[in-house]
């Protein structure tokens, strides 16, 4: 097999003008990239408007013990820093053209690249599995307030499939129609589903018990950073693998710094504000943090004329997250070499997200603390490839579209058996350390331990940065990106 123009769909060469996108991963000539940098703002907003951040910083709190305004700072830098690693990884994207681990071949190699890309399509899916979760549960509370059905998923088996469908459909809709339907979709959803969560968040605040917030001590320096570890490790470490696949449709002459910067600033305004949020709720009331339904513990915050603009707004919130996670799931799939059009690899991706969710929600015991073992988990091999990545972009200025594609040994990116053995000695060697430093689970539920898990930096959350140093020391200690005619 000389190429993946299969993969990449049979209208591999077609214009994506249209309303329905027909490109699969090849790289998007130069004439047909007409975006800019604004439209990745409202991306990246639209992407991070969902409740998920409200509980994220009520752990800052009830777990970290952090006083409001540490948690306000962890939030604004854990959120704005790892967004702009976001950012610029997205100017590869702009560069080549292509989605993000399709340009990762000319890094790994186009057999080496399988590994990368699989941990990628897995941080994908559970993602998605979490926006279904949740989502299913506001649909849930929304029923049970306007049919008075029974709110709890386990007793209402039949409705708790069908809420999760409709979530499913909503998102296959717009992701499966693709790159222009999506970034439309997004802008425009912004403003509206911006504006409930602004009423929402205000009627929140007036719940707030601003004397245990003021009482609150404050935590040690090493609590916020591991602080600022889990933020970044829960919002933009995990986007990083799919800041190109937004960014290929932007025009060669879009600046760098404006690329970072939609991208931090975008996700960083709605980030701090609900884990700043969150933590002010969780200063008087730790239920939200240990909450195993987090939008029925925050429906029971509000007064009850509220709850039903909440759901919905809940519901909108992690739609909008949904549909930039799938299309990213899609066009990773087809990058693994699996020899279907984008929009069947989007259907494939929702019925797997689809049977998580059914999972989570009648068979599991509890949702919350597998979702924080998990963005544990895989923030480890997510940075190790960041920290890769971002050592070859400082040398490759571009890529080669025909090596992208093709598989076979005359591809620029073979190297060695189709294996770029620096970049992939890097990674490995990376994860392996990382996790060292890692712990997945809490209390007596712990999934994993690193032989230096109880470290400083293993207790504070920092195996992910160690990740990322070692990832891109050794790489560059190898030779960083070198080109490939000097590899063959």
């Amino acid at each position: 097999m000389t190429s993946d123009t299969a993969a990449g769909a049979r209208g591999a060469t077609a214009p994506a003008e249209g309303a329905l996108e027909t490109r699969g991963i090849e790289p998007v000539p130069e004439q047909e990239r007409h975006g800019h940098p604004m439209q990745l703002f409202w991306v990246w907003f639209a992407a991070n408007i969902s409740i998920l951040g409200l509980p994220l910083g009520a752990t800052l709190v009830a777990l970290q013990k952090l006083a409001f305004w540490q948690a306000a700072i962890v939030a604004l830098v854990g959120s704005v820093g790892s967004f702009a690693i976001v950012g610029a990884v997205s100017i590869a994207g702009r560069r080549g053209g292509a989605p993000g681990l399709t340009l990762s071949r000319a890094v790994f190699g186009v057999r080496g690249n399988a590994g990368p890309t699989l941990v990628s399509l897995i941080s994908r899916l559970g993602w998605e599995t979490v926006n279904t979760t949740t989502a299913a549960f506001a649909l849930l509370s929304l029923c049970s307030i306007l049919f008075g059905t029974d709110p709890t998923a386990k007793s209402a088996p039949a409705l708790t499939i069908a809420c999760i469908a409709v979530f499913v459909i909503c998102t296959v809709i717009v992701s499966g129609l693709g790159h222009r339907v999506l970034v439309s979709v997004q802008r425009w959803a912004t403003w509206v589903f911006g504006a409930l969560n602004i009423v929402v968040a205000g009627c929140l605040v007036s719940d707030v018990d601003w004397h245990a917030v003021g009482s609150a001590p404050p935590a040690s320096v090493g609590a916020m950073i591991a602080g600022i570890g889990t933020v970044a490790a829960g919002t933009g470490i995990g986007w990083a693998n799919a800041s190109a696949d937004m960014s290929r449709y932007q025009r060669p002459t879009a600046r760098a710094g404006s690329l970072v910067a939609s991208a931090a600033v975008g996700a960083g305004i709605p980030l701090v504000l609900l884990i700043s949020l969150g933590s002010l709720l969780s200063a008087g009331d730790p239920a939200l943090a240990e909450a195993g339904d987090p939008v029925a513990a925050i429906r029971a915050m509000l007064p009850p004329w509220m709850a039903v603009p909440y759901l919905i707004a809940a519901f909108g919130g992690l739609l909008l997250a949904n549909h930039l996670s799938v299309y990213s799931a899609g066009l990773t799939t087809l990058t693994l070499g699996i020899r279907i059009k984008r929009v069947y690899a989007v259907v494939v991706d929702v019925v797997v997200t689809t049977a998580g969710a059914i999972y989570f929600m009648l068979v599991a015991d509890n949702f919350y603390d597998p979702f924080v073992a998990f963005i544990s988990l895989l923030a480890v091999p997510i940075t190790a490839w960041i920290g890769v990545f971002a050592t070859d972009m400082l040398r490759r200025r571009d890529y080669d579209a025909a090596g992208l594609m093709d598989l076979g040994r005359a591809s620029r990116y073979w190297y060695r058996g189709g294996v770029q053995p620096r970049a992939l000695a890097a990674w490995a060697v990376a994860i392996v350390v990382g996790y060292q430093f890692t712990t997945a689970g809490s209390g007596e539920d712990v999934w994993f331990a690193g032989v230096f898990a109880k470290t400083w930096p293993g207790q504070n959350g920092l195996g992910w940065v160690i990740t990322f140093a070692v990832a891109a020391g050794l790489h560059a200690l190898l030779g960083g990106a070198r080109r490939a005619e000097a590899d063959r």
